[in-house]
């Protein structure tokens, strides 16, 4: 039997991870954590245990720590944002289980989106314009304003005025300004996964967003977004799989955003063949695989499902 912790259970993107590796392991005993228990988290694992938030990092480090020891977890599978900063600073702690992440400097250089910013411009590729609340009001508009950390649609706005500007970097004073890339329905998503030998895969979904999540893509593919996605992957020396986020401007792609973990569109992307969790698996097992041709146009939806499932241990 193999052991799995996936952390963030309550989220859609910890669902997904334990779906995929429900149908890859038939031996596979997956242990879920999560701050509180009312999610549908519970339904898609063996045993549930309530954690403390990561931002109290000694009590979360001993919390897993715990886990890890009581169930011989092979797999740690951190999904959070916060819950893989923690883990990424202690990684020590864990120097005896496979944890399926990013990398330390995906991590390190990517959690901020300021900082994603000024790393893509100093590796030579053209990037949105951007500036911190803290630096000084822009002078374009409109232009959009967004938290510099966690998921972007949380704190996201289109800014039309200084007046606005002025408003807003006092209301988020950790919050940046950045260059409204257009046209709106050129955005693409690219999955990226690179081996520990330097392979590389890219897969370009163009897609549609409902409450901040895909809800429709349809697979791309364009030369330059896949050189561009190749050299951040290689200067970030990714370890795993990320997130791009990015434009297809008039003046070519433009990206303006890098998530350092799985992404929300994970579980569309494994049906039509990018299997970016399993072969981080099987990458951490030195055990070979192919990368599948994907053909381009096809389409993926996100669905809503009322399917029962049975319920699980809860400590």
């Amino acid at each position: 039997m193999t052991n799995y912790l996936i952390t963030g259970i309550g989220g859609d993107i910890a669902q997904g991870i334990s779906r995929i590796i429900r149908s890859y392991d038939q031996n596979s005993f997956i242990i879920g954590t999560d701050v509180s228990t009312k999610h549908a988290g519970l339904l898609f694992v063996d045993h549930f245990t309530v954690v403390v938030s990561a931002s109290d990092e000694d009590s979360y480090l001993e919390s897993l720590q715990s886990i890890v020891a009581e169930f011989g977890i092979n797999y740690l599978i951190p999904t959070s944002e916060t819950e893989i900063e923690t883990i990424n600073k202690h990684v020590d702690l864990f120097k005896d289980i496979h944890i399926i992440y990013s990398g330390a400097k995906v991590v390190e250089t990517c959690l901020d989106k300021y900082i994603t910013n000024k790393f893509l411009t100093s590796i030579g590729l053209p990037v949105p314009w951007a500036t911190t609340a803290q630096e000084f009001i822009p002078a374009d508009y409109p232009c959009i304003f967004k938290g510099r950390q966690g998921a972007g649609s949380k704190v996201l706005f289109t800014v039309e005025s200084a007046g606005e500007a002025l408003f807003l970097a006092k209301r988020y004073p950790d919050g940046m300004f950045q260059e409204l890339l257009l046209p709106h329905d050129s955005e693409t998503t690219c999955g990226v996964f690179r081996s520990k030998t330097g392979e590389i895969a890219v897969l370009q979904l163009q897609r549609v967003l409902k409450g901040g999540m895909t809800s429709w893509g349809k697979t791309v593919y364009y030369k330059n977004i896949d050189d561009m996605c190749k050299t951040v992957a290689e200067a970030l020396e990714l370890q795993g799989s990320m997130n791009i986020q990015l434009r297809l401007t008039s003046d070519g792609p433009r990206i303006f955003e890098i998530n350092p973990r799985f992404s929300s569109t994970l579980y569309m992307r494994h049906i039509i063949g990018f299997e970016d969790l399993i072969w981080s698996i099987k990458d951490a097992n030195g055990i070979s695989f192919d990368f599948p041709e994907i053909n381009r146009g096809i389409e993926i939806v996100r669905t809503l499902s009322s399917e029962l499932l049975p319920t699980v241990t809860v400590k």
